[in-house]
Parts: structure tokens; C-alpha cells; sequence
């Protein structure tokens, strides 16, 4: 399988209508942690990518995840805008062609993962989206990611204690809880899945 600019546009706006209908929920396992509007921020900004692609389509695979990102740190407010545009743009930076290979996609996601690190300064282990997206690329690498990888990387965030963000304020009351950048994110990646079986 390649992976190209359809490919691309219909994941993403498959992920913008999960985060859409998983707004209040999002928010809530936010309240729990954090300031409560990573579903409200992350509704927002997904709202503003599906207007974007429609108003104007990319005209390539590469456009596709630079109008996310860019897209994304304009619009979507708290740590995640940030986050989620480094990650659009470290993938859009590793596109030169039409299509991704399978290896060449994996890349481009590790890629993405660097960036959410370089720009939260954070590491897996510390109850942020790095939990769902370092065991996800491992698997992209090993190809044997399935929709029980993605969520057993974040049902794992529950029991961590958060050391990053504003959950770490909370110290050990953090766990239990699932961290919600880590379930936007595990909606990114189902709708990746399902995105391939289609």
C-alpha cells in the first residue's frame, strides 16, 4: 500500500470528526487533570481544518499536512496547538514526493513524534500524547500496529503520574486518570487503522 494525497485528506478529516464528536468527553478527562478544554481547543481547530481543506484543497501530499499544522497552532489554543502542529510539520518536512511507502510513512510519524518531544521537552513515561505515539510508531516499525496497541498505550496512561503539563501540578492525584492529549491521539491513529482497512 502507498500512501497518498486522498489518503491523507480523508484520515485527517476522519480524526477531525472524532475529536468533533469526542469534544465533551475530552474535556472532561481534561477537568479531571487539567484545565478542561482540550476538547473544546482541539473541536475548534479541527472544525477550522475540515473549513480549510474545503475552502481550498491542498495541492499536495506534502500541503495536506503543512495546512494541518499551520492550521492547527492558528487555532487551536493550550499546550496541544503546539504540540500537534510540531508534529503536522516534522511529517510535512519528510514529504517530497506524491505518495509515502510504508517505511517512508513510519518515518515521516517518527518524525512527528520528535517534534512533540522537541517541543514539549517531555519523554514516554510522563502521562503525555508521547505515551500513545512512541508505542505507535514502534509498531508502524515492527508492522504489527493494531487498534489494541492504541489502546493499551493509553489505557497505560492511567496509571502514570504525570510529570509535564499542568497535570504534574496534581502529582500523584493524577493517577487514574487517562491523560487526554494521549486519547486525542489514540483517535488519530484509530482513524489511521481505519483509514487502511478501507
Amino acid at each position: 500500500m502507498t500512501y497518498d494525497k486522498k489518503w491523507a485528506l480523508d484520515w485527517l478529516n476522519d480524526f477531525s470528526d472524532r475529536i468533533i464528536e469526542n469534544k465533551q468527553l475530552l474535556s472532561d478527562l481534561d477537568q479531571a487533570i487539567g484545565d478542561g478544554d482540550h476538547g473544546v481547543n482541539m473541536a475548534r481547530g479541527m472544525t477550522e481544518l475540515k473549513k480549510a481543506f474545503n475552502a481550498k484543497e491542498p495541492e499536495t501530499l506534502q500541503a495536506v499536512f503543512k495546512t494541518a499544522a499551520m492550521t492547527i497552532l492558528s487555532k487551536v489554543g493550550g499546550a496541544s496547538g503546539p504540540l500537534y502542529g510540531s508534529a503536522f510539520l516534522n511529517i510535512s518536512k519528510k514529504i517530497t514526493g506524491d505518495e509515502l511507502t510504508p517505511t517512508e510513512l513510519t518515518t515521516a510519524l517518527e518524525a512527528g513524534l520528535e517534534g512533540i518531544e522537541n517541543r514539549g521537552k517531555s519523554a514516554a513515561g510522563e502521562k503525555t500524547m508521547i505515551d500513545v505515539w512512541e508505542p505507535v510508531t514502534r509498531a508502524l516499525r515492527q508492522e504489527d500496529l493494531t487498534h489494541d496497541v492504541i489502546e493499551a498505550a493509553l489505557q497505560k496512561t492511567s496509571d502514570m503520574k504525570a510529570t509535564k503539563g499542568r497535570a504534574s501540578y496534581l502529582g500523584e492525584r493524577s493517577v487514574g486518570h487517562l491523560d487526554p492529549g494521549a486519547y486525542s491521539s489514540a483517535l488519530l491513529f484509530h482513524a489511521f487503522l481505519d483509514q487502511e482497512a478501507k
